[in-house]
């Protein structure tokens, strides 16, 4: 596999993926830049029993936290730290959740997230968008085979098509979904690459030999027939977040919206899905003002650029990666510093909404320093969970 790096020497940004050169890369941070002052955010929670299983998610240190982890991510989106929370941000094993990243620098480039709760089985009170029932409870575990019914997937990628067909600015899709690298992991081998040892994690040493076993018992009982297509592939081994996501995506494109995807294996699995369901011609057309970003601790090894690289050559596509150049080095605070060494890494569109803040003119010690204060608030305000409350 080709590997592709070259940085911004204004900046810092890494760029991964596709064959590029510099006046491709200027020309998408000119589009990033132009963007940032209109645009809308979307962070989608999603709930999964397949984050039920133990060890397959650093998004909480038990099972019964990761039911919440998404709820009190978006909280802490919208309000940061605050003495009136609802939900305790879940207590992990290290690191710190990357809501405070981008609460942070949302906060700075002064956008206000939308949030779409699916499948989560409560109803938040901060405000947030609804596209189904409430009722409708998390989509089950993957190795059923039977993740959602088919009803629901088209019912949510409709909902997400209407919203991202009546969009009349760039849109930034994030996520927070537990358990979300697996079910993205099963969507890509159900397409036939082979992503096993690709497919990142929450987690510092990634799950590898569990996820295949579950990706693997998830795609027998799947069972799937000759003609199937992506929506079959969500209802059988994806997630609430997948569903809507496609529907959105491709909803703003036709709307000749840019969309970034700021994540990482779990965008890639959106992106998918929907080149599966485009024709030839359309797929290029699609793909130009798509851009996936991350942060610079998912792209520290090749992984997520060989997974990018997979995607481009299966479908003849140019997909680029952008990397935020944020790092916590300098930070006097372990759970931040644990990003250095591998922990969290990436979720709630922390790569994606820090690089805006980087390209709208804020410097790394800004954002360390305003992430410090709030992660010293949350504490102080027992924001975070202790070990018993899990």
């Amino acid at each position: 596999m080709k590997k592709v790096k070259m940085y911004s020497t204004e900046l810092g940004i890494n760029f991964f993926g596709n064959e590029s050169n510099k006046k491709r890369q200027f020309n998408k941070i000119e589009i990033l830049k132009k963007n940032i002052k209109n645009l809308k955010i979307f962070l989608v929670i999603a709930g999964t029993n397949t984050s039920q299983i133990p060890g397959i998610s650093a998004a909480g240190i038990s099972a019964k936290s990761r039911r919440t982890t998404a709820l009190a991510d978006a909280e802490f989106l919208l309000e940061g730290a605050s003495k009136d929370h609802k939900y305790k941000l879940p207590l992990l094993n290290a690191g710190v959740t990357p809501a405070l990243i981008s609460h942070v620098c949302s906060k700075l480039i002064n956008i206000y997230p939308v949030i779409v709760p699916l499948g989560i089985g409560a109803k938040p009170y901060f405000n947030h968008l609804v596209v189904e029932d409430r009722d409708m409870g998390p989509s089950n575990c993957l190795t059923t085979g039977k993740s959602m019914t088919k009803e629901r997937v088209l019912n949510l990628y409709e909902k997400g098509l209407a919203i991202g067909k009546s969009l009349k600015q760039s849109v930034l899709i994030s996520e927070s979904v537990p358990g979300g690298t697996t079910t993205a992991q099963a969507v890509m081998e159900a397409f036939g690459l082979q992503v096993s040892n690709l497919v990142g994690s929450s987690l510092f040493k990634a799950p590898r030999e569990l996820r295949r076993q579950v990706v693997k018992r998830g795609l027998f009982n799947a069972n799937f027939k000759a003609d199937f297509d992506s929506f079959d592939v969500v209802a059988a081994v994806g997630d609430p977040f997948q569903a809507f996501s496609m529907g959105l995506l491709t909803g703003a494109r036709l709307a000749k919206q840019p969309v970034i995807l700021s994540g990482g294996s779990q965008m890639l699995a959106v992106i998918l899905l929907v080149l599966e369901l485009l024709d030839e011609k359309n797929k290029d057309e699609f793909i130009k003002d798509v851009f996936i970003a991350t942060t610079g601790w998912l792209v520290k090894d090749d992984s997520l650029n060989d997974l990018v690289n997979l995607i481009n050559e299966k479908y003849d596509v140019k997909l680029l990666g952008l990397a935020s150049p944020l790092n916590f080095e300098s930070s006097k605070y372990k759970e931040l510093r644990d990003y250095e060494l591998g922990h969290v890494k990436e979720g709630v569109g922390a790569g994606g909404i820090s690089l805006l803040a980087f390209l709208d003119g804020f410097k790394n010690e800004e954002i360390v320093s305003l992430c410090q204060q709030n992660l010293e608030l949350m504490k102080g305000l027992g924001q975070i969970s202790l070990e018993k409350d899990c």
